[in-house]
Parts: C-alpha cells; sequence; structure tokens
C-alpha cells in the first residue's frame, strides 16, 4: 500500500508545468546536474513575495515538475502575483538525506542572492516541501549548521506537507517500510542528525505542519514535532486534513478550506502577505 501511494504520488503526477506564467527553467545553483531549479514569474513582478517549493519521492525519485508540485500553485498564485520556485536536489543513492538538504539551502542561497532580477523580494519568502522534501525543509529551518543565520532572518516561515519523517530516531527504533533503511542507514548518530526535532531551538521561524488524517504516522509525528517546539517558544501549528499523501501535495492551490487554511497560516507570517492573497472567507 506504501509503495502505491510512492508511486502513484510520483509517476501518476508526471507531466510538463501547465501555467501561462513565464518560466525560467534549468537555472543551475550548484555543480551537480541535479542542482536545478525553475521560476514561475507572474505577469508583473515588483517586490512580489516568494514560494519556493521542494518535490517529495522518498529521498529516491520525483522531479520539480511534476504535475502535483506545480500545477494547482502556480495557478494560483503566480497569477496573485507571487514567484514560484521548485528545486530539483541530488537523489540517493548518489548522496544522502543530510547532504539532499543541504542542497536545499544551496537553492535558498542561490534564489536569495538573485530574487532581486526577478522583481521578487528576498525578505518575503515562504518554505515548503513535501513528504521527503518536506522532510528536507524542516532540517534546513531547524538545524543551525546547514543555514546561515543572517539568510534565515529573510524566511518569514516553513510549510510542511505530509511529512511522516520528523523524528528519525524514534521511526528507526521501531518497525518501519524498508524505504527509511536505504535512506537513513543503521546509525543512530545519523539518525539524530537527520531528525529535525533534535534540531529545534527558541529562533526557529514559524512552521505549519500539514499532515494527513488518512495515514498511521503522519499527524503523530506532526503533533510530537509541533509539541516540542512550542515548548522553546516557536510559532509551530499543526494541520490534519482528510486528503490523501498525494491530495496534500496536488491539491494545494485548488479552491478549498484546505488551501484557505494554508493561506491564513501565509498571512500570519507578514501583514504585506495580505496583498497577494485573495481576502479570508468568513
Amino acid at each position: 500500500m506504501k509503495l502505491a501511494i510512492l508511486f502513484s504520488c510520483i509517476f501518476g503526477f508526471f507531466l510538463a508545468p501547465h501555467s501561462q506564467a513565464n518560466t525560467l527553467t534549468d537555472l543551475p545553483y550548484g555543480e551537480a546536474k541535479e542542482q536545478k531549479l525553475d521560476v514561475y514569474l507572474p505577469a508583473k513582478s515588483l517586490n512580489s513575495p516568494i514560494l519556493f517549493m521542494v518535490h517529495g519521492g522518498a529521498w529516491r525519485i520525483g522531479d520539480k515538475q511534476n504535475h502535483s508540485v506545480v500545477k494547482a500553485k502556480v495557478e494560483r498564485w503566480v497569477k496573485q502575483g507571487w514567484v514560484f520556485v521548485s528545486i530539483n536536489y541530488r537523489m540517493l543513492p548518489k548522496t544522502d538525506p543530510y547532504r539532499q538538504a543541504g542542497d536545499v539551502a544551496k537553492a535558498l542561497a542561490y534564489l536569495q542572492a538573485h530574487s532581486t532580477e526577478w522583481g521578487a523580494d528576498p525578505g518575503k519568502l515562504v518554505v515548503m516541501g513535501h513528504s521527503a522534501g518536506a522532510h528536507l525543509v524542516s532540517l534546513v529551518l531547524t538545524d543551525a549548521a546547514l543555514y546561515d543565520a543572517e539568510a534565515m532572518k529573510q524566511i518569514q516561515g516553513g510549510i510542511l506537507l505530509d511529512s511522516a519523517a520528523l523524528d528519525i530516531t524514534k521511526i528507526m527504533s521501531e518497525k518501519h517500510p524498508r524505504l527509511y533503511d536505504r535512506a537513513f542507514g543503521k546509525d543512530p548518530v545519523y539518525w539524530r542528525k537527520t531528525s529535525a526535532i533534535e534540531h529545534l531551538h527558541s529562533k526557529v521561524k514559524p512552521m505549519l505542519a500539514v499532515c494527513s488524517t488518512q495515514r498511521d504516522n503522519s499527524c503523530a509525528q506532526a503533533s510530537a514535532f509541533v509539541k516540542k517546539a512550542r515548548t522553546l517558544g516557536v510559532d509551530a501549528r499543526q494541520l490534519g486534513v482528510d486528503l490523501s499523501h498525494t491530495q496534500i501535495n496536488a491539491n494545494l492551490g485548488e479552491d478549498s478550506h484546505y488551501t484557505e487554511n494554508i493561506e491564513e497560516f501565509i498571512r500570519s507570517l507578514d501583514p504585506r502577505f495580505k496583498d497577494f492573497l485573495a481576502p479570508a472567507t468568513q
């Protein structure tokens, strides 16, 4: 069942991006061939906010142009003036999840250095990832060793879309799918290193952990993560939704209470975002 979910998420939605947005494709943010990103630009961009997206795929597969990663999000938010950035990163077995998080950090640094060239404001930045991509985003937002503290100040917050991997140590210490063995090995030190819950500190940016109530472990992981973050004074929130793992990604941006809840979180991060979001419904 878990493999069926994974492959429907990746291969069932692998299509070229659907959008009338102006697109800059395959911009290199590093030397590796996989280290590329796409930028979707609104018709007019002037100090536009940025939504930065990291795809999932069990740390092994996936692509920045997947239908479920791009379509609904671009159609909703780029039309409202956002710049949408979707990245690729090196995969297993070529590299490991911690270095993948390093790729995400490197892409963010590239974005912050070049975003003014696209008419975007690097200080109006929201970071988002799905599944394995959400795990990588959680590491970048929590592990001070991965990202420069000054650059982190420009990030307004993060959205974790259905990551069941916020506490790798807990996963590996219990019965778990084999995909985690391939990603995280047998070393408890590495498990802790790749567990965002172990890196939480009081200066972590606001985060929203979205979880599927249809899955066994996602909401339990999100709840434990949010609970610990709050004890440290972090603005951390949990949103459980009755959607599948795939739908949490693919449906985001469609007209729905789910999308409105995400926008409510984004709106709370910075008053400037309200000018780039549809008015909240009562």
